[in-house]
């Protein structure tokens, strides 16, 4: 396992350069999953937010749209363009609602699935073999670390998101532009 350079085990200064450590991996890590994903909407012939969209259908679905929107932080006229699309390249069906005749849950369609996951193959093939590295003590650790990870996001995507918006440049010390 790579160590931190000058950060030793014990005092504040190497734990501060830990933590700085991953932040910033996260950040990379986060960056090129981005680019990966431009790659792959690109390839699939989507937008971004089409692919995003058709993830979390295919994660959390059934979903009604506004529900959609919701998680995907789209406004719904947003999200109807969203749907159309994929509704028209066959990636996901518009189903009523069983619990609600007026309402209507978006479903991902399966036969479409390994055309995704044939774009993420280098990527999941990179991610075996990284993970053959660890035991499963560590893999456990680092799952667990990922999940709050992905919790602590979520708390501050619904925190900005419910935020007021501040319009403006700021410059440092506060002044607008």
């Amino acid at each position: 396992m790579d160590s931190i350079q000058g950060a030793g085990p014990g005092t504040a200064r190497g734990r501060r350069r830990l933590l700085q450590a991953v932040k910033d991996a996260l950040r990379a890590a986060n960056l090129q999953i981005t680019l990966l994903n431009h790659q792959v909407s690109d390839h699939l012939e989507l937008r971004g937010s089409d692919l995003d969209c058709l993830n979390l259908i295919s994660r959390e679905g059934p979903l009604s749209p506004s529900a959609l929107a919701r998680q995907a932080g789209l406004h719904p006229a947003t999200m109807t363009g969203v749907l159309d699309r994929l509704e028209r390249g066959g990636w996901v069906s518009r189903d009523r609602d069983p619990a609600d005749r007026r309402g209507v849950l978006i479903r991902a369609e399966g036969g479409r699935a390994a055309e995704v996951l044939g774009r993420y193959a280098g990527m999941n093939t990179a991610m075996d073999r990284i993970c053959a590295d660890y035991p499963d003590h560590e893999l456990e650790l680092l799952a667990g670390f990922l999940r709050r990870t992905a919790d602590a996001g979520r708390t501050a995507t619904d925190e900005l998101a419910a935020a007021p918006k501040e319009r403006g440049f700021r410059r440092p010390g506060g002044a607008k532009r």
